[in-house]
């Protein structure tokens, strides 16, 4: 009973004094999580949570007397270090402890001092090469991630000699530009020693190559960042691209996703891990040091980087990136155009040459900054599409076709138009070469600024003239035509066409200018004004005509702001008898 008693009171002491139990445990014993062991030629992926250190341990031959340690963090800046513990005794090969324990905890258990070897923060591809410590030695590499959860790559190699899992860059490892064009930029690089043909299963192929990468952002210093960086692009298309159609996923990005989660994923490197990486879209994936990056858009500034890829063990070597921003695209001259000044223009429907679009500035005079912009294209399918801006600014953008057209300039103190054909019948102005030369077309413009009034001025109701037959006699017709509310002088031209005439077309080309007739055919020109418009109508009597001869008459709105407006051509015969 006393010995029962004494065992009670003892387990009662134990319980109630605060750290007993730990005080019973060894002196250096330590608690520590699942132990994670850095293999020696192997390519270990860790994945780090933000804020949380990881901890990888090895140990290195007895006969090893240097040692390469290669980490390579991936988008984010990482802190490693790297730390020795060495023992003053050798661990027992067999523990007298009962419970089962990891080897570093056997480490722990003795005694010895911890020593840090090396350090290094930034999130470039970095190498730490030293002697071995003492025998009896365990290393520990920690790393750690402060700003968000990242991968990382670790690798051990012992011995004097290059490990080889790593490509090599050369001496002088930039990216040179040794062309830019409007579309395609060529890059140039010095080549790595270790692109070369491995002989083997695969036939004679390459297992390291360059993988050339491009984006509108900036360079990046490792593959994997370039990975992480296309990845998260990618994610947000798909995002917007599940916002616009309402809910549908894309299989393959959730796949992605669970990949990148997971921190094993890269731990079988049976295969080659080049072929498990997602395609990173390499524009250039060659052994060639050279590249013609194509397909680019003009006026872009891209930037560009180079990798040498080592397909068997998943490894990188990243080059020191470059940029470049390709070529505007070739705009035509800038032409002045003077006030009052009747301009004739020759377009083609090719827009790929210069001959397809032209660039006129007109400047009106005064204060009032205005203008009155009148077109007039000559070919009856032909359309041409104005464009007018100022300070880089668009301000109207129409098409003109067979009609006249009146743009009414306003807010800006200069102008730009923009003249570009289009093909007849479609609404793309690209034709082919063979067509070219048929779709050329003319047009003549204006600008002034002499009209001061705020909208542009108004047209006739219709531009058809009429003949009243019986007022038609053996040597004079009578003609009437629409005026406007304006007071305006309408000029009358009359052109005869010989009875063995073959022309059997009665028009007479709009785009002629009354200036450019002879002066025999014009007959009279007349001041109109009618401010009623149902009733603005005019007459004229053209007299000393011959008998049973037709004629063509055209009338002509002359305006001192603006190109002159035809009416349509009419053709009337007089009577052979009276």
């Amino acid at each position: 009973m006393m010995t029962l008693y004494w065992c009670f009171c003892l387990a009662v002491a134990l319980f109630s004094v605060p750290g007993a139990i730990i005080a019973l445990a060894p002196e250096n014993e330590v608690p520590l999580h699942p132990t994670t062991w850095l293999g020696e030629n192997k390519v270990t992926s860790v994945h780090l949570p933000k804020g949380r250190a990881r901890r990888l341990y090895f140990t290195l031959k007895k006969r090893a007397d240097l040692m390469f340690v290669t980490v390579s963090p991936c988008a984010v800046p990482i802190e490693w270090s790297l730390a020795v513990r060495t023992l003053k005794d050798k661990p027992p090969k067999k523990p007298h402890w009962s419970s089962k324990k990891s080897m570093p905890e056997v480490w722990w258990r003795g005694s010895g001092r911890e020593v840090r070897i090396y350090t290094y923060t930034g999130n470039a591809v970095d190498t730490y090469t030293g002697p071995a410590y003492a025998p009896a030695s365990i290393y520990i590499l920690r790393l750690k991630s402060n700003e968000q959860d990242t991968q990382v790559s670790a690798y051990l190699h012992e011995g004097p000699g290059p490990s080889g899992a790593f490509p090599e860059l050369p001496s002088d490892p930039r990216v040179h530009t040794l062309g830019v064009g409007m579309t395609s930029v060529t890059l140039s690089w010095s080549p790595s020693s270790s692109v070369v043909v491995k002989n083997g299963h695969d036939g004679n192929q390459p297992y390291q190559e360059y993988c050339v990468l491009i984006n509108h952002k900036h360079n990046y210093r490792s593959l994997c960042a370039a990975r992480d960086g296309i990845r998260k692009e990618r994610q947000n298309v798909q995002k917007r691209e599940r916002r616009e159609k309402q809910g549908k996923e894309i299989v393959w990005a959730t796949l992605k996703d669970w990949w990148w989660q997971q921190p094993d994923a890269l731990e079988d490197h049976e295969s080659s891990l080049w072929d498990n990486f997602e395609d990173p879209g390499c524009v250039c994936r060659d052994v060639e040091s050279v590249c013609t990056v194509s397909d680019l858009l003009p006026d872009t500034q891209y930037y560009f980087d180079v990798f040498v890829v080592d397909r068997v063990n998943g490894t990188s070597a990243a080059y020191t990136g470059t940029f470049a921003r390709t070529h505007e695209e070739a705009r035509p001259a800038v032409t002045s155009l003077r006030e009052g000044q009747v301009k004739w223009v020759t377009l083609s429907g090719d827009a790929s040459s210069q001959q397809g679009e032209k660039l006129f500035q007109f400047k009106p005079r005064g204060w009032q900054q205005n203008g009155l912009l009148t077109l007039h294209t000559c070919n009856g399918t032909s359309k041409v599409k104005v464009t007018v801006s100022s300070k880089g600014r668009v301000l109207s953008s129409e098409e003109v076709g067979h009609q006249l057209a009146q743009i009414w300039l306003h807010g800006g103190p200069s102008y730009l138009i923009q003249l570009q054909a289009l093909v007849p019948g479609s609404s793309s102005s690209s034709v082919s070469k063979d067509d070219s030369s048929k779709s050329k077309f003319s047009l003549k413009m204006q600008a002034s600024s002499a009209y001061h009034r705020r909208a542009v001025p108004v047209f006739p109701a219709t531009l058809q003239m009429k003949s009243f037959n019986k007022l038609r006699t053996c040597n004079s017709v009578t003609i009437a035509w629409m005026g406007t509310e304006e007071r305006s002088l309408y000029c009358v031209y009359r052109r005869q066409i010989p009875l063995d005439s073959k022309d059997k077309h009665s028009s007479t080309d709009r785009c002629t200018d009354p200036e450019s007739r002879p002066a025999k055919e014009r007959v009279l020109c007349k001041y109109f004004q009618e401010l009623n418009p149902r009733r603005a109508v005019t007459t004229a009597v053209i007299g000393g005509l011959d008998p049973g001869v037709a004629y063509v008459f055209d009338v002509y709105l002359m305006r001192r702001w603006g190109l002159p407006i035809k009416y349509h051509s009419k053709m009337v015969r007089t009577r052979s008898e009276c």
